[in-house]
């Protein structure tokens, strides 16, 4: 995401540009961490404009999409303010998005289940939907509404796969989920950002089960590192959950920590495209083979003081505050030790630097939009931080 500026506010544009210089570096850095002619493939990107401010644009995703080498991405509408009656304004958007797309970008039908998701769903898959989307949290249903049902059914029926929010926010989903998977298992179900909701039960309920996915659509490297152990390679999707998700951190985290958790070459080929593309083109999955990783982490004490400081500090930039703790500091601080990591440390704090500098120009921004550009600028230099804080000096 390129930003020269803030609003109308200049005297941020320094600190943004080094931010930009900083995404610019670690760019760099994730191409040479990428396997050799590795194809891409984003299972979880949104357009639209959400009821929470988020909005993500066709031609900007396009353009992260050319810039990061990713060849298809499943892409379905936000929360949108005219997602009434049953999202019907914002689905044919997306029609129309991955139209502009030269097959780029593959169109899932979001549903409400309060309003016509079968008639919703009919009519956006004759038209050329190639998935459905669910969410929850957003639309307040739980896993054992007996609307579900129908939309398993015609999943199956017409043989696209589901795509179900799995993330914040969500009671334990994973023994209803089985019970719709095990009725109908032509239909083929992605359980989206890593299932940490219900990891250990969706795990347990769908880990080895061909026809079910996850996608790696999540922030914390800590969780990814959960998620490997208990999920076979086979069964994983890379995903950013675009515009949420932004470059390069998204796939520098999936990529790290499926190394650091022992994932060979060709597994992280099939994670980053091989899966999604069998989905997207109507093959038969590959069999799951076991989940790699370890069941404990471990991290020299400083990278893991600066993981614990920036987990805090991340709180109050999702809400748009000041860090009055102080956490942002105490990770500046930690990353002076010398114990033998000093290559990582000095880019950790080279990224919290940066970080601290934007974030302190968030009382000056003009208005919404400002605040939501230095807040999120911010949080993207401090997830780099994290990502290699929490998988660098094994």
């Amino acid at each position: 995401m390129e930003i020269t500026r803030v609003g109308r506010f200049e005297p941020v544009s320094e600190p943004l540009e080094r931010a930009q210089e900083l995404f610019a570096s670690f760019e760099a850095q994730l191409k040479d961490e990428l396997p050799a002619q590795a194809d891409v493939f984003d299972a979880h990107t949104h357009l639209g404009n959400d009821i929470d401010g988020m909005s993500g644009s066709l031609d900007e995703l396009l353009a992260i999409l050319d810039r990061y080498g990713v060849s298809r991405a499943n892409m379905f509408c936000l929360d949108e303010p005219d997602r009434h009656p049953g999202f019907r304004a914002g689905n044919d958007r997306t029609l129309e998005f991955a139209e502009r797309s030269d097959g780029k970008l593959i169109p899932f039908v979001r549903l409400d289940l309060a309003e016509g998701p079968i008639e919703e769903a009919e009519r956006c898959l004759d038209r050329g939907a190639r998935g459905i989307k669910l969410h929850p949290r957003a639309q307040k249903f739980l896993l054992d509404d007996e609307r579900l049902t129908p939309v398993f059914a015609i999943a199956a029926e017409r043989r696209v796969p589901i795509l179900i929010h799995g993330g914040r926010g969500l009671p334990p989903i994973a023994d209803h989920l089985a019970h719709l998977v095990e009725r109908y298992p032509d239909a083929q179900l992605i359980i989206a950002h890593a299932g940490i909701a219900d990891l250990s039960g969706l795990a347990g309920n769908f880990a080895g089960k061909a026809g079910v996915f996850f996608d790696t659509s999540v922030w914390s490297p800590v969780d990814l590192l959960s998620f490997f152990r208990l999920v076979p390679p086979e069964q994983i999707l890379y995903a950013s959950d675009y515009p949420y998700g932004t470059q390069p951190q998204s796939l520098l985290n999936t990529l790290r920590t499926a190394r650091s958790a022992g994932l060979e070459e060709p597994q992280i080929r099939e994670l980053l495209a091989g899966n999604a593309n069998r989905i997207a083109d109507g093959e038969p999955p590959l069999e799951p083979s076991q989940p790699q990783g370890a069941d404990v982490l471990a991290q020299p004490m400083t990278l893991a003081r600066i993981h614990q400081y920036l987990s805090m500090a991340m709180a109050s930039l999702f809400a748009r505050q000041q860090d009055s703790f102080g956490a942002l500091g105490l990770a500046l601080n930690a990353t002076n030790e010398r114990n033998g990591h000093r290559e990582e440390l000095d880019q950790i704090r080279e990224l919290l630097l940066a970080a601290r500098d934007v974030w302190r120009t968030l009382p000056e921004a003009e208005d919404d939009d400002d605040a939501r550009t230095i807040a999120r600028t911010s949080s993207r230099l401090l997830h780099l931080a994290d990502v290699l804080a929490v998988t660098s000096g094994e």
